[in-house]
């Protein structure tokens, strides 16, 4: 079994960091040569090194590492951190002795440090278009099986006011069935269930208040029809409509989960909790075969899947009626969802979602 990649990871970015110190050391201490000359030449040597055992080493199909199959990217962020850490080290200097290594090496980790995050964050922008671009493709694979056109998801929870008539015009709007679990384990667990269950060779699944009227889901099967993995409605999109506003403290909860969800995600989504979301069959069987997150984080986690199985997706505008009805509860959900999406880091680091992608599903 291969060790998990948070590990393997830290493994070498510890060689290598060792490797830049003490060529570091042996340039600088032992040879006498200027910090700032000693100091490329070692980032530079380390680079070397560090692309060479990421590509052995590194788990290739974690997207966040996939920057050892793109030498332009490596090089590119390569040098700007490696001039940040010239710098640094240059400016720390001029006002401390580095001749000794008690000297050096406070100075060499401060260096390291701001080197280290210029480089993740250099990655990170570098890689973003890569994943859009992908997305952006049709899908490689055959039509999707299913007996239906359509399956719509709709996860409830204390919603017995107005259930009847979302099902009477949801089935208006073609839905071949929707499922409801007999106790409520979170709103992840609903749709993951649901997806599963259905049959239809586009699954959509949107809210029981159904702030985004069931119109719009034939917008979402049309761009699944026309060749995308994954759909996901957009509130932030420019052509998107809001016939009813939000609160102001749920408006600003949401802007501000968006802006963390960098921790997993590279990809620059405007908006991943929009509860309007379409997949081809196989691409739903796919991700939700794969989900662990059961509460409203679960988006998140999806959005994730698509990326590292590097799925086609596309962003469609939506028609928003919000209601003053919900089961969300801002403080206590928010912090939930919070924990979940580091718990999803964490789930990547150790390889729990696994390299698979979709032609690993088999039709049925």
């Amino acid at each position: 079994m291969t060790p998990p990649v948070l590990r393997r990871l830290a493994a070498v970015g510890l060689l290598v960091t060792a490797f830049d110190v003490a060529v570091l050391a042996a340039l600088r201490v032992g040879a006498g040569l200027p910090p700032a000359l000693a100091d490329a030449l070692a980032v530079l040597s380390a680079a070397l090194v560090s692309r060479r055992v990421h590509r052995r080493f590194t788990f290739a199909d974690e997207p966040r590492v996939r920057w050892v199959e793109e030498p332009g990217v490596f090089v590119r962020v390569t040098l700007l951190a490696a001039a940040v850490d010239v710098a640094v080290l240059s400016v720390l200097a001029d006002v401390r002795d580095t001749s000794s290594l008690g000297g050096l090496l406070p100075v060499k980790a401060v260096s390291l440090a701001t080197a280290a995050a210029v480089r993740a964050l250099g990655y990170r922008a570098a890689l973003q278009p890569i994943i859009r671009a992908a997305q952006r493709g049709t899908s490689a694979s055959a039509a999707a099986a299913g007996r239906v056109r359509l399956s719509i998801v709709v996860p409830t929870f204390r919603e017995e006011s107005r259930i009847a008539s979302t099902v009477a015009r949801l089935r208006a709007a073609g839905a071949e069935q929707v499922l409801v679990l007999p106790e409520n384990r979170g709103k992840g667990a609903a749709v993951r269930a649901g997806m599963l269950a259905a049959n239809g060779r586009t699954i959509v699944f949107t809210d029981a208040d159904l702030a985004y009227p069931p119109e719009q889901i034939a917008r979402v099967v049309a761009v699944v029809e026309a060749g995308a993995d994954v759909v996901i409605g957009s509130r932030r999109h420019v052509d998107t409509t809001t016939l009813v506003r939000a609160r102001r403290l749920r408006e600003v909860t949401g802007r501000l989960f968006n802006l963390l969800t960098f921790v997993v995600l590279l990809g620059q989504y405007r908006d991943t909790q929009c509860g309007l979301k379409g997949f081809r069959r196989d691409a739903a069987r796919l991700l939700f075969s794969r989900t662990r997150i059961d509460g409203f984080a679960f988006d998140v986690e999806v959005l994730h899947l698509a990326e590292r199985y590097r799925l086609t997706l596309r962003e469609v505008p939506v028609e928003l009626a919000n209601t003053s009805e919900s089961s969300v509860r801002v403080g206590r959900d928010s912090l939930r969802m919070l924990w979940d999406v580091f718990r999803i880091r964490r789930l990547a680091a150790r390889g729990a979602y696994g390299p698979d992608g979709l032609a690993d599903e088999a039709p049925n």
